[in-house]
Formats: C-alpha cells, sequence, structure tokens
C-alpha cells in the first residue's frame, strides 16, 4: 500500500523542516515545497521542490502527488523581500495553495499565520482571545500581507466547512535553528530597549510549535487558534536571560535607532516596535482544550535554546 503524503511548504525554514521529520517518523511520504533554497541537505527522505507558491509549478505538484495533508507553514515574514514578493507568497500563493488542497483532495489543512497582527496596543485584551480585534495593520504596512493571509484563511473555514482546516495564530516563535527576525534579534550582543517601558512577552520554542502542528493535524476540530509557550515574561527579563548588553533607548527615537540597526545588521522590522512597549499577550485555551496540547518548554528556557543554540531538555 502507498504511504499517506503530507505536503509541507515553508521547507526550508526551521519548523517545517522539524515537522517534517515527525511527519516520516509517523509513516507519511513527505513532499516539501519553498521558494527559498535549501539551507543544508535534510537528514531524512523528503521530495523537496523549490518554487513560487503562487506558481503553476505548484499544481504540478499537488497533482503529482495528491497529499492527504497539507501544511501551509510557508508564510514570509522576511522584509528583506520586496512588498510585491511578499503579497504574491503570502497572499496569492497561499490562496493558491488552499484552492489545490480542495482540488486534488487534502483531507486536512494546516495554516500558519501569527499573533503579530493583533498588534501591540495599549487598548488590547489581556489576555487577548481569537475574537478579538486586529490592530496592527492601522499603522504598519509591513505586516498587511500577514493580516491578509489570515483573513483570507478564515474566509476560506467557513467557504469550506466539509474540510478540516485550521488557522494557528503562534506567538514569537524560537529556537536554535529558527531564523525569523525575533530569534535573531534575540542573538544580537547589544539589543535595545524602550526607556519606560517592559512589557510581558510571550515566546513559544519551535519544538511546543511543531508538537502544536502535529497535533492540529490528528484533531477533528477546525478554525482558527492562538498558540502560545509556557507562561510569559517581562521584556527586560528576557534580554537579561539573552546576556546581551542592554541599551536604553527613548521610545520618541526608536524608529529612527531601528531603522539605523537595520542597515548595520540584522535589524528588526518596524512592526515589532510596539511589542517592546505594549503587552499582547494571548489567550491560547481554544486550542489546548480542543486538541489535548501542551507545552513543555518555559519562556527563559526558549530564549536560552534560541541564543545558545542547545537543545531544550
Amino acid at each position: 500500500m502507498s504511504p499517506r503524503v503530507a505536503l509541507v511548504t515553508g521547507i526550508a525554514g526551521g519548523l517545517a523542516r522539524e515537522v517534517g521529520a515527525a511527519l516520516v517518523k509517523r509513516g507519511f511520504a513527505v513532499v516539501g515545497v519553498d521558494y527559498r533554497p535549501l539551507p543544508h541537505p535534510l537528514d531524512y527522505p523528503v521530495e523537496v521542490y523549490r518554487a513560487n507558491y503562487n506558481k503553476t509549478k505548484v499544481e504540478d505538484i499537488f497533482r503529482r502527488h495528491q497529499p492527504e495533508l497539507t501544511l501551509h507553514l510557508g508564510r514570509v515574514g522576511n522584509l528583506k523581500e520586496r512588498m510585491g514578493k511578499r503579497f504574491d507568497l503570502n497572499v496569492v500563493g497561499s490562496r493558491k495553495v488552499m484552492d489545490l488542497a480542495v482540488k486534488y483532495g487534502t483531507r486536512r489543512l494546516i495554516v500558519l499565520s501569527t499573533f503579530h497582527i493583533y498588534g501591540a496596543h495599549p487598548h488590547n485584551h489581556v489576555p487577548i482571545s481569537e475574537d478579538d480585534p486586529v490592530r496592527a495593520g492601522t499603522a504598519f504596512p509591513q505586516i498587511a500581507d500577514a493580516i491578509q493571509l489570515d483573513s483570507q484563511a478564515l474566509m476560506w473555514i467557513y467557504k469550506h466547512p466539509t474540510m478540516r482546516t485550521v488557522l494557528l495564530r503562534p506567538c514569537n516563535v524560537v529556537g536554535p535553528r529558527v531564523q525569523n527576525a525575533m530569534s535573531t534579534f534575540l542573538r544580537q550582543p547589544i539589543i535595545p530597549y524602550m526607556l519606560g517601558f517592559n512589557p510581558m512577552t510571550q515566546f513559544i520554542h519551535v519544538d511546543d510549535l511543531c508538537a502544536a502542528v502535529l497535533k492540529a493535524t490528528e484533531g477533528e476540530a477546525s478554525g482558527v487558534f492562538n498558540v502560545a509557550g509556557a507562561g510569559a515574561i517581562p521584556w527586560r527579563e528576557a534580554l537579561a536571560v539573552t546576556g546581551a548588553r542592554q541599551v536604553p533607548v527613548p521610545s520618541s527615537l526608536a524608529f529612527a535607532y531601528l531603522s539605523v540597526a537595520r542597515r548595520l545588521g540584522p535589524g528588526i522590522p518596524p512592526y515589532l516596535v510596539n511589542f517592546f512597549k505594549y503587552p499582547c499577550i494571548v489567550s491560547d485555551a481554544a486550542f489546548r482544550q480542543g486538541f489535548g496540547w501542551e507545552p513543555r518548554v518555559g519562556a527563559e528556557a526558549a530564549i536560552h535554546s534560541t541564543v545558545t543554540g542547545e537543545p531544550v531538555g
């Protein structure tokens, strides 16, 4: 009998690589797709294709492999990509992946979004539920394509109730193999903080998010779900765990400072500035109850693992 097939987008990223490895152990034949080249060969059997998610080649991949599971983990957060390309990948490409999942008989669809779409705002509820408003897009166009991806997936869920679709909104994803903006920022030797602000902050280790994604493939529930790590931590305490030198920056100069930092190094996306000022704490009670999942890595351990490259115990 032929093995069950799982198609995973974003396979060049740390989370997707880890999810792919776990699916292979569960007996799936894994097909990986990414617009980027692999940074290094994968150490498990997988058929990898390099393709933009909005191109014809992606349909050829679906037609050939007929995946039972489609895990769209390839959201593009890299601001070095041109805005038009990010839109094509995140919005047009995501719609194409979802359309093809229906066309070629996928039984379970997982779409990765982000809690950043809620925005960090002084009027946010604490904690934020899945029904709370999305505030990030009003001030920061850099996150607009992520908001459109999320909104599109939400409409998709309601239009296709027979397909079991789960939209995940994880908090700050960190880990030793993760190269996103937050993980890279925490590894810097000098890290700024906003004078007079010390918001509570949530982190989820990539191992915990991998376990959450796998749980989402097993359950019967559909819908949108926040996903958070074990507890929250004040931002200054998080920086203390990194061992970096902390530099105070007046909030009025934050954007100027970060603009210079981006020219000199990796920097951070502008929309993250408010996350250093105001809390954005999400409740993931619905996901925990609906899928029987619990994170096992605390915030300090997740940050330490991210900075040192050591696996969590």
